[in-house]
């Protein structure tokens, strides 16, 4: 399993994604418009748990809203405590 495995964006489908193993683990998003991103979810398959997938992606999706100028909405729980307890680095 090769867990340096380069993050994805399909902007159509408004997800970042990992694929290891054939499996996809996801971070899915809505475009509000007025710069606002709504992270809703994010999903790893069981097998893949455990190993910093979900962590990698809401980093990834993170530093590119700042580095696009978006504010981000954290509907999905995992993305909102992600972003408090790296409050330092998100913002």
């Amino acid at each position: 399993m090769n867990m340096n495995a380069t993050i994805q964006h399909d902007q159509d489908g408004k997800q970042f994604y990992i694929t290891l193993d054939g499996m996809r683990a996801y971070l899915a998003y809505m475009d509000l418009g007025k710069n606002t991103l709504d992270i809703y979810r994010t999903f790893v398959p069981d097998s893949l748990r455990g190993k910093g997938l979900a962590a990698r992606l809401t980093a990834h999706a993170l530093t590119y809203a700042q580095e696009h100028g978006y504010t981000v909405i954290p509907s999905c729980s995992y993305v909102e405590r992600y972003m408090d307890r790296n409050a330092a680095a998100v913002s």
